[in-house]
């Protein structure tokens, strides 16, 4: 994998939340369908709750695309 970007959100955010503004997905239905498929990860590991709240430094990755958390 190349190069990760970074989010800035103001932290803790859920991860369905995470998806939508990073642009991971295009609409919350879109991240809500795929977190359920079990075609999200976080840190590495799946992750199905899409309330998840995530608090700066995690990978978020969906496919081939990745964004890193950071709190502001």
């Amino acid at each position: 994998m190349s190069d990760i970007e970074t989010l800035q959100v103001t932290t803790p955010i859920r991860l369905g939340q995470f998806l939508k503004l990073a642009n991971l997905v295009g609409s919350g239905a879109e991240g809500a369908e795929l977190i359920a498929a079990g075609e999200v990860t976080v840190d590495g590991e799946t992750c199905t709750a899409r309330g998840r709240q995530l608090t700066g430094g995690e990978v978020v990755e969906v496919g081939d695309l990745a964004m890193k958390v950071a709190s502001r």
